[in-house]
């Protein structure tokens, strides 16, 4: 089955809406970081680098100071705000048409999704062929920036987006997106053949996405809150419009029991709280968990009792949204899966990895003169105790469902 022309239709919505939103996040995160203070005309540039990154594309940065000098820079980061604002815009597109149906052909789904693909395709090259600059970089305080004006060796810094990467992680990206909007949709319709399948996966792939999203969405009260009464309200507006999901979902993986590994030196760090900041300041590699937290501050603690709470809520959600003949024990293997695949997404696209080092005649080796900024998941203990805590959660959550009416419950006939 073929495009059809309304089905072009949708999908161009579902496009312009989805870059629509991701540009109006990232400009308004940018603007709060100062981004609209950059000479040249910039702002536009880094806005689309900012909605590349966001959309799985690749942004390659590049350094220059100089015959005398050189200058080393590199940046691997997910903004998830922009990220998840685009991914609920373009999920949303699609899912409403096929609302008013249960099953629906292969072929239909992909006539579907086939125009909505290559659209977002054609436009993510356009934000990829917009997304470059170059800068000067002020050093006049250091060495290195004396030294260089002598030598008339001022460093740059720039960056361009790499075309083939960006459209294949894109392709990743919004294949990724689209299935987990039907994964995920109670009311999205699946070929015949996967309808069985229907109450195994999509109450527990809803029950994780909402407690993600809810996570995120505590996260945005708590920095509200920050903002409005711990002064620096611009830097934390810039930081919740670009990095929420980033650190909310960081605090989820922590709560039950995960960890991270990382490093930051130098003048340049992440955008993250403080407590984080001195956490993963030292001269080794620090992990970052609940305890080494609570080292910092007593109060880190509070994130097991969130957790705590909040997954034994989604797996009563999953529960009531299951029919009343799943047992248990599935209960528990379904939302166990569900969370330990959602969390290790989340590790995967969590990951940072940021540096910049500038030199010249030998000084500033990077450490002096720059900085690096690095936070991993350690992998088999964050996903391992997901899947763990899902299958707890969804255990304890079959039993605290039973009260509550459940969908497929049929009701014993009335005495007479």
């Amino acid at each position: 089955m073929s495009p059809t022309p309304r089905g072009w239709r949708d999908a161009l919505v579902a496009v312009v809406a989805a870059f629509a939103v991701m540009t109006a996040v990232a400009a308004a995160g940018l603007a709060f970081a100062g981004a609209g203070d950059l000479p040249g005309g910039a702002f536009p540039h880094v806005a689309a680098a900012v909605v590349v990154m966001a959309a799985g594309g690749s942004v390659e940065l590049s350094g220059d100071a100089g015959l005398l000098a050189g200058a080393d820079a590199s940046l691997s980061v997910l903004p998830l705000s922009v990220s998840v604002a685009g991914a609920l815009t373009a999920g949303y597109c699609f899912l409403r048409p096929l609302h008013n149906r249960a099953v629906a052909r292969p072929l239909e789904l992909l006539a579907r999704a086939l125009p909505l693909v290559l659209l977002w395709l054609v436009t993510l090259s356009g934000a990829a062929l917009l997304a470059r600059q170059t800068f000067g970089i002020v050093t006049k305080d250091s060495p290195v920036g004396r030294i260089g004006e002598l030598l008339d060796s001022a460093p740059t810094v720039g960056f361009r987006a790499d075309l083939p990467g960006t459209l294949l992680f894109g392709l990743l990206w919004i294949l990724g997106m689209l299935l987990m909007s039907l994964l995920v949709s109670r009311r999205a319709p699946l070929p015949a053949g996967l309808v069985r399948f229907h109450a195994a996966v999509r109450p527990a792939a809803f029950a994780a996405t909402l407690l993600l999203l809810a996570y995120a969405g505590l996260g945005l009260g708590v920095g509200l809150v920050v903002a409005a009464t711990q002064g620096h309200g611009a830097r934390t507006l810039a930081v919740l419009l670009l990095a929420l999901p980033n650190l909310a979902w960081l605090a989820l993986t922590v709560g039950f029991g995960g960890a991270w590994e990382g490093r930051v030196d130098g003048p340049f760090g992440l955008p993250m709280p403080q407590l984080l900041d001195r956490a993963l300041r030292g001269p080794d590699l620090s992990t970052v968990d609940v305890a080494s937290l609570a080292r910092q501050d007593a109060r880190a603690w509070w994130l097991v009792v969130v957790a705590a709470v909040l997954l034994l809520g989604a797996g009563v959600l999953a529960a009531v949204r299951s029919p009343a003949h799943v047992r248990p024990w599935q209960h528990a293997l379904h939302f166990g899966v569900a969370l330990a695949l959602a969390v290790l997404t989340v590790c995967l696209l969590g990951r940072v990895e940021a540096q910049f080092g500038l030199s010249l005649l030998g000084l500033g080796d990077g450490d002096a003169v720059g900085g690096r900024a690095r936070l991993t998941p350690v992998l088999w203990r964050t996903v391992g105790l997901a899947l763990l805590w899902g299958a707890v959660a969804g255990f304890l959550g079959a039993f605290a469902a039973r009260p509550l009416r459940r969908r497929g419950r049929v009701d014993g006939p009335a005495a007479g």
